[in-house]
Formats: structure tokens, C-alpha cells, sequence
């Protein structure tokens, strides 16, 4: 993968884990009631999760790409589409909520990985995402195995990251999305819609 596709790529997935979403979600959640270290569980199971979308969505498109010489061609027009609904959605979805009940009862670390990878490979958004998504950045031409390997080692690098500051600063966020977790989804929203128009047309 080239380095400007790759850049692009890094800030497209720096935008979907930042964006709210059921995991993000789950880790802020497990942040506070358990702590960000325990929640380190949630988070790996989460991250594996994703991969293993990635790895679906990768090699059924590229088994797609040998079957047709035009499905790269329709699968990036059709997964803009998609990403500027989506962005349309993540515009218009509500703040996200974090509410506490009564002291949480421990959960072991299994049982928080396997809540983490559950919420992953569950949410039918997520294959749908990334059956839209990664098309935009697969060259037929190169190694399929290689740019997995970037592609999903990038995300889960990003979604780890982003997962692990949503679960340390859960107390302190909570205020801030108060406050201006609008705007934050509309940014979020508007970036998903900014890509949706912008990848298509790349050469």
C-alpha cells in the first residue's frame, strides 16, 4: 500500500473509532465500573472482533475481484453510498449516554472479552462498514494477505488506542459529551459523508 493510500486509510479508521458505536461505547462503560485496566479485556476482545470482520469482508471481496474484473469498480461506488448514508446517521444519532446504576458486581476477564468480541462480530453494521470501506484501498494487483495484514493491523492499532483513552478518561468524558457531543457526532457524520463523495473518484 502506498504511503499517501495508507495516510488516507489511517485517518478513515482514526474517524470510525472515534465515531459512536457499541464498543466505544462498552469500553467507556467497562471503564468506569471496573477500571481502565480491567477493561483492557472488553477492549481485546473487541479488537480481535474487528478483525475478524476485516478478514470476512478482505477475502470475500477478493474473491469477488477474481470473478469480475468491474467489482472493484461497482464496490467502491456502492460503498461510498454507503458511507455517506452512514455518516448521515452518525450525524443525526443521539449523544451517547453513560449511566451508572448501583455498584457493579465483578466480571471475570473472560467473560469481559468475550462481551468485547460478541459486541464486534454482532453488530451487522460493522461487516456492512467494512464491505463498504475497504474497497477503497485494495490495489488486485498486490498481495491480498499483505494488505490485510496492513489494513487490520492498522485498525486494530487505532481501535485499541481509542478504546483504552474512552476507558481511562470514562469519568472525565462523561461531562464533555454533555456538552458538546452534538457537534461531535455531526463532525464525525461529516467526515464519513466527506468520504463517501472523495474515495470513489480516486484513480
Amino acid at each position: 500500500m502506498a504511503l499517501e493510500t495508507w495516510l488516507i486509510y489511517f485517518a478513515a479508521s482514526l474517524g470510525l473509532s472515534l465515531s459512536p458505536g457499541p464498543n466505544g461505547l462498552l469500553a467507556l462503560t467497562h471503564g468506569a465500573m471496573y477500571g481502565h485496566l480491567r477493561a483492557t479485556f472488553t477492549i481485546a476482545g473487541g479488537v480481535l472482533g474487528f478483525m475478524v470482520l476485516i478478514a470476512l469482508s478482505m477475502f470475500g471481496i477478493g474473491a469477488l475481484l477474481k470473478a469480475s474484473a468491474t467489482a472493484l469498480t461497482v464496490l467502491k461506488w456502492a460503498g461510498g453510498a454507503y458511507l455517506i448514508w452512514l455518516g448521515i446517521q452518525v450525524w443525526r444519532s443521539p449523544v451517547l449516554q453513560l449511566e451508572l446504576g448501583a455498584a457493579a458486581q465483578p466480571k471475570s476477564a473472560g467473560a469481559m472479552f468475550w462481551q468485547g468480541l460478541l459486541s464486534a462480530v454482532t453488530n451487522p453494521k460493522g461487516l456492512l462498514f467494512f464491505a463498504a470501506f475497504l474497497p477503497q484501498f485494495i490495489d488486485p494487483a498486490r498481495s491480498l494477505w499483505l494488505q490485510f495484514a496492513v489494513m487490520a493491523g492498522t485498525f486494530a492499532a487505532t481501535e485499541a488506542i481509542t478504546e483504552w483513552l474512552l476507558a481511562t478518561m470514562a469519568h472525565r468524558i462523561r461531562p464533555w459529551l454533555a456538552r458538546v457531543g452534538r457537534r461531535f457526532n455531526q463532525a464525525c457524520g461529516g467526515t464519513f459523508m466527506a468520504i463517501g463523495a472523495a474515495l470513489p473518484l480516486r484513480g
